[in-house]
């Protein structure tokens, strides 16, 4: 069954929740990357910030999977 969660009265796709919170996250954790001479060496940072965007939204939807009661989503 996939997974839908009720935000301010519409069912939206969890997955699509996570991804949205995960490229705001990333675009926050985006403006420290520039500033560290990390993200000037690296052959294609681009590839850095989408890594960072995958690992994000695996562990949001990791923990909203272990922690959120299934009741909660629907």
């Amino acid at each position: 069954m996939i997974e839908e969660l009720h935000v301010f009265g519409v069912y939206m796709p969890a997955a699509l929740v996570w991804a949205v919170v995960a490229v705001m996250l990333t675009f926050l954790l985006r403006g420290l990357l520039l500033r560290l001479p990390l993200h000037r060496i690296l052959w294609h940072p681009a590839l850095l910030e989408l890594a960072l965007f995958l690992l994000i939204w695996l562990g949001l939807a990791t923990l909203a999977d272990d922690f959120l009661p299934r009741w909660a989503i629907s």
